[in-house]
């Protein structure tokens, strides 16, 4: 089905043809991403206001919005030009007022007739001891009082959007609701005890009560599920079509791997070795592996990931890792090597410095399988490079690469598996939403013997205690990381900058002690530095965030981060895990200039109770929401109308499990139900997972 089912078409038709919409409201609405009819429906309220009719106002709390019944008195006009009109009224118990500014009196006389009785609603308060209501929200006979809501929905507005024009645009769009076959698996609709999708809707826009408006009453768990569920038909689809792609079966006989084994001075832990059965599993099917292996700082990732290596290596073939920066690649190099000579394979790395005879070598030697493992930055994207036989390719730190680098990988190795790594742990509700495609591996158990790391928070008013703790500390011959949140000195941002501390650091601690590191550093000279630091030359590494990510020097013990709360919670965590490396007891000093807002001193105590990194995360995503946790121009994260990512997460992962199994059960989608779910496709505008059928 590649045209969109004629049931759907009135919910996709102008938003002019709903009632009271024209040319100048479409424009408005289209502020509240409200274009189509079926926008309308998804757009629901967020409040609701209590309008049940009561026998009098008197003796109500003030200020209430509240609905009486009342007879017309007399009309007092406007004193003067700017003042406003008043009409006495009286119900059962009391008399009030009720005030019109800028309303011409003939109107006033016709919906408030002398004598007559009406319905009002609205909000009342006392003003100068008179008590009155202003503009009230509803006039009516009190002959029509039956056609005020009991308990009124409250709209999204926008400039030009009235709470009057949403409800009637919204009652002009249910009353096209079709009537369309079930999508949900029958069992789990009746546990859930939800409501079919038309009612679901009209229950949603009819809310009887605040309850109503929660995210668990039922009408709103089922539309957030319908969302959640078109969402994962579309990862798992693409998930079905990419294992459909023809991989290649590598088995290896794992001599390589247990050469590697026994040369380690340590066990692996239980989470690794389960990642790697699942690695060595997935690459020994013919469909091609699309793993996401997620792991916290320092748990041991590069093992995993050599080990998945050798199996391409065992298997006759060829394996890339591939990292962001030079940095990451020369340290995922310097950490493989030890490694690759232990198993007694040819490890190569290949980054944009290479040029020339030395580049041409190296190619040359890739694509006539001389090389077995290549290691680089995106470099190995380029046209010229060519290997004999790749079967697995390992990206490493995903979030900067975007899902087109992951398929242009995918085309070096027509066939080759995919590995992604990251050491940024994702909270679920994420990983679910933006890796739904891929099979997870997760390493969540630190190696043996590595120290937990004792972090503090400590004013800069002590930086000299702190620059004192440090003389003291490099005497015992310790390391430690000094990072700084600019390069240079910008009056715009107060911050401390690189170039300032590391001067004033060199002139406390002595000159052959510290070195530098920022970003707009020439290359040659980052790499000198960092290998001086790696090497125990210096004492004391000052840096921008540069280091953030898998620079590993187990010496180093001591990490200060200035200006602490100017950074992220991940990016702190981030920080963080490059101490605590080696056997030795490590800290970690928050450095923050008081006084602290609410949320800078949340993250930092946050970092300060817990080295979980997944706990941080879930920490970090209530703090920002999902868009700001990866940047939404590039995150390719869905957004929902209805459903909450970060708080229906449960919701998220069973709507995962339903949408593989339909799959699984009925991969064409052909049956009934089927049928259904290619119907809420089109509703939810999933036009990958369209295409994705109309081509499979």
């Amino acid at each position: 089905m590649s045209t969109r089912p004629p049931e759907l078409f009135p919910l996709f038709a102008e938003i002019e043809t709903l009632e009271g919409v024209g040319p100048k409201m479409a424009q408005n609405l289209a502020h509240l991403d409200v274009h189509r009819p079926r926008d309308m429906l998804f757009t629901l309220p967020y409040s609701g206001v209590d309008r049940s009719l009561r026998p009098t106002v008197a003796g109500l709390d003030l200020p209430v919005v509240a609905t009486v019944e009342i007879k017309v008195i007399r009309h007092i006009p406007a004193r003067a030009r700017g003042r406003p009109s008043r009409v006495q009224v009286e119900d059962a118990e009391t008399t009030f007022e009720l005030v019109f500014f800028h309303a011409r009196s003939e109107y006033l006389q016709k919906i408030l007739p002398i004598g007559e009785r009406c319905v009002v609603s609205g909000r009342l308060e006392t003003f100068d001891g008179v008590l009155q209501m202003t503009h009230p929200d509803h006039v009516l006979p009190a002959g029509e009082a039956g056609e005020l809501p009991r308990f009124e929905p409250v709209y999204p507005l926008t400039a030009g959007v009235s709470q009057r024009v949403m409800f009637k645009a919204t009652r002009s769009a249910l009353a096209r609701l079709p009537e369309l076959a079930e999508w949900i698996d029958p069992e789990q609709r009746k546990k859930a005890a939800w409501p079919g999708w038309a009612d679901a809707l009209r229950a949603a826009h009819a809310p009887g009560a605040l309850a109503d408006l929660a995210m668990h009453a039922p009408a709103r768990e089922r539309l957030a599920y319908d969302e959640f569920f078109a969402h994962q038909m579309t990862l798992a689809l693409a998930r079905l079509h990419r294992r459909r792609a023809k991989g290649q079966v590598s088995r290896g006989s794992g001599a390589l791997r247990t050469k590697v084994l026994e040369s380690l001075p340590f066990a692996p832990t239980g989470a690794q070795l389960r990642a790697i059965a699942e690695i060595e599993q997935d690459m020994s099917r013919p469909e091609r592996m699309n793993r996401l292996l997620q792991g916290d700082v320092g748990a041991g990732k590069t093992l995993v990931a050599l080990m998945g290596l050798l199996v391409a290596v065992e298997a006759g073939g060829q394996g890339v890792m591939m990292a962001p920066t030079e940095i990451l690649a020369r340290q995922h190099h310097a950490g493989l090597a030890p490694l690759a000579e232990a198993a007694g394979v040819r490890l190569e790395m290949l980054t944009g410095r290479d040029k020339g005879a030395g580049r041409r070598e190296k190619l040359a030697a890739l694509a006539a399988g001389e090389i077995d493992i290549l290691v680089g930055t995106h470099a190995v994207f380029q046209k010229d490079v060519y290997f004999k036989d790749l079967r697995l390719a390992i990206v490493d730190e995903q979030h900067r690469f975007g899902v087109r680098q992951r398929m242009e990988l995918g085309k070096k190795g027509l066939s080759a598996d995919v590995l992604v790594m990251t050491a940024t742990p994702i909270p679920r509700s994420l990983a679910l939403a933006q890796y739904g495609d891929m099979d997870v591996s997760m390493l969540d158990e630190k190696p043996a013997g590595r120290q937990p790391v004792k972090t503090a928070l400590v004013s800069t008013a002590r930086m000299d205690e702190v620059v004192d703790h440090l003389r003291g500390a490099i005497a015992e011959g310790r390391q430690a990381y000094w990072v700084c949140p600019l390069v240079d000195e910008s009056e715009a941002v107060d911050l401390t900058g690189a170039e300032e501390r590391f001067k004033a650091l060199r002139a406390a601690l002595g000159a052959g002690k510290v070195g530098l590191v920022h970003g707009q550093m020439p290359p040659e000279e980052k790499d000198a530095a960092m290998a001086a630091f790696q090497a125990g030359e210096l004492s004391v590494l000052v840096a921008t965030t540069v280091i953030e990510v898998g620079v590993d020097v187990p010496g180093a013990t001591i990490m200060v981060i200035e200006r602490a709360e100017s950074f992220g919670l991940a990016q702190l965590h981030q920080l963080r895990g490059r101490v605590g490396r080696g056997s030795g007891a490590s800290t970690c000093l928050l450095m923050y200039r008081p006084p602290l807002s609410e949320g800078g001193e949340r993250r930092l105590t946050t970092l300060r109770d817990t080295e979980d990194g997944f706990r941080i995360a879930e920490v970090d995503l209530e703090m920002r929401g999902a868009g700001d946790l990866i940047g939404t121009a590039q995150s390719g994260l869905p957004r929902f109308r209805v459903a909450d990512m970060e708080s229906q997460t449960a919701l998220m992962k069973t709507a995962q499990s339903d949408a593989r199994k339909l799959l699984a059960d009925d991969p064409g989608l052909e049956s009934a139900r089927g049928k259904a779910a290619r119907v809420l496709l089109w509703l939810m505008e999933q036009d990958q997972a369209i295409r994705l059928i109309s081509v499979g």
